[in-house]
C-alpha cells in the first residue's frame, strides 16, 4: 500500500470536506444532465417501447424535439409497404386538447393543456408499447377510453374511473400507465379509434411520423438504408435506437440548456478546486512534522510532490465513487416521484474526467 493512500484511510476526517466537494460538484452536473435526458425520456416513451424498428421522419427534421410540423403526406405509407420487408407501417398521431376534471365534493378544480398520445389496440401493432398489459389495451377498446400514467393523476385531478372533459366531450380514465409521465404537460393516452371520435386525428392528407415494423429486426439498418435510398428527398428513416440516441443529444443542443450546463460545469469547477484544493493544503499542514521527518530521513522533494499529487489522486477517486451513490440517491428519489431521468454514458465519463481533472488541480 502506497503511503498516500495509507494516508487518506487512516485520516480520513481530514479529507472528508474535499471528497464531499467534489461529490457535490459532479452531482450539480450529472443531476441537470439527468433531468434533461429525463424529459426526452418521457416524451419518446411510447416510441423506444413499441414494437417498431424504424421510424419515418420529414426528410429536414433530425429529432422528435425539432420544431415545425412533424406530418408527412398519407400516400407515403402505401410506399413503405411496397418494401418486402416491412410488415406493418401505422403513423403517430398525436394532438393536445383542454382538460378540465369533474372533481367531487371537496376536490380541486383542475383545468389545464394536455398533450393526447395515441395507440393502436389491435394486438402486437407496431404503436402498441410491449409494457402495455393486455388488460390496459382491452380498456382502451372502449371508445372515449384513455390512460394516464400514475405520476400524472394528481396533477390532473382524476383516478381511476374518473371522468373528464377534453376538448369539450367527455372521456373516461380506464387504465393507469407505469413510466410514462411527461414533465412538460401532462398526457393521456386514446385509441386510434378514440382520436378520430374526439377529432383530433391528422387530416388534409397529412400523417405523421410512420412506424415501421419489420420482419427481421436485426436488419433495421439494412432496410432503413435503404429507405433512404429510395425516399428521393420526401422522408428520412431512422432506426428507433438511432432515434432515440438523436433526441437526447437533441435537448442538449438547445441554446438555453447549453447555457445551464456550461455554467454548472463553470461552476462545479470553481467549488471543487476552491474547497477540495483548500482541505488538502490544511491537511499537508497539519501532517507538515511527518513531511519533514520524511525529508530528514533523505527523501527528496520531488517524492513529496509525488505523495501529495497521489494523495489528490486518490480522493479524486473517493469523489467519484461519493458521486455515484449521491447520483444514485438522486435517481431514485426522482423515479419513486415519477420524474424520469437519464444519464447518457459520454456525460458520465465526461463528468468523471472532470472530477480527475480538479482533484489534481487542486493537488497541485
Amino acid at each position: 500500500m502506497s503511503l498516500a493512500l495509507a494516508t487518506l484511510l487512516y485520516e480520513w476526517r481530514r479529507y472528508t470536506a474535499a471528497i464531499v466537494a467534489l461529490a457535490f460538484s459532479g452531482l450539480l452536473i450529472l443531476a441537470q444532465v439527468g433531468m434533461f435526458t429525463g424529459i426526452v425520456i418521457g416524451i419518446s416513451a411510447s416510441i423506444d417501447r413499441s414494437r417498431a424498428n424504424i421510424m419515418i421522419l420529414p426528410a429536414k427534421m433530425e429529432s422528435l424535439l425539432s420544431s415545425g410540423s412533424g406530418s408527412l403526406p398519407a400516400r407515403l405509407q402505401p410506399q413503405i409497404y411496397m418494401h418486402p420487408e416491412v410488415v406493418e407501417v401505422a403513423s403517430w398521431d398525436n394532438d393536445g386538447g383542454r382538460w378540465v376534471n369533474r372533481p367531487q365534493d371537496g376536490k380541486k378544480a383542475v383545468t389545464t393543456f394536455v398533450n393526447v398520445n395515441m395507440v393502436d389496440t389491435r394486438p402486437g401493432s407496431a404503436t402498441l408499447p410491449v409494457d402495455y398489459s393486455e388488460a390496459t389495451r382491452v380498456a382502451l377498446l372502449e371508445p372515449y377510453a384513455v390512460a394516464i400514467d400514475e405520476s400524472q393523476l394528481k396533477r390532473l385531478g382524476v383516478k381511476l374511473g374518473d371522468s373528464a372533459s377534453l376538448n369539450g366531450k367527455t372521456v373516461h380514465v380506464r387504465a393507469i400507465l407505469q413510466g410514462y409521465p411527461d414533465l412538460n404537460n401532462a398526457s393521456v393516452t386514446m385509441s386510434r379509434d378514440t382520436l378520430r371520435l374526439m377529432g383530433m386525428a391528422t387530416k388534409n392528407g397529412k400523417t405523421g411520423p410512420l412506424m415501421v415494423q419489420i420482419k427481421d429486426p436485426s436488419r433495421a439498418e439494412i432496410v432503413r438504408d435503404q429507405l433512404n435510398a429510395s425516399a428521393g428527398g420526401a422522408y428520412r428513416a431512422w432506426t428507433r435506437e438511432e432515434l432515440g440516441e438523436k433526441n437526447r443529444n437533441a435537448i442538449m443542443e438547445e441554446q438555453i440548456i447549453g447555457v445551464f450546463i456550461t455554467f454548472s460545469v463553470f461552476l462545479a469547477f470553481l467549488i471543487g478546486v476552491g474547497i477540495t484544493s483548500q482541505t488538502l493544503r490544511g491537511a499537508i499542514l497539519s501532517s507538515i512534522k511527518e513531511f519533514a521527518s520524511l525529508r530528514a530521513l533523505g527523501v527528496g522533494m520531488g517524492s513529496l510532490r509525488i505523495i501529495v499529487m497521489e494523495l489528490s489522486w486518490w480522493v479524486g477517486v473517493v469523489g467519484l465513487a461519493a458521486t455515484a451513490l449521491f447520483t444514485f440517491g438522486v435517481y431514485l428519489l426522482a423515479t419513486n416521484n415519477g420524474v424520469p431521468m437519464g444519464f447518457p454514458m459520454p456525460w458520465i465519463v465526461g463528468v468523471s474526467i472532470l472530477l480527475l481533472i480538479i482533484s489534481g488541480a487542486s493537488g497541485l
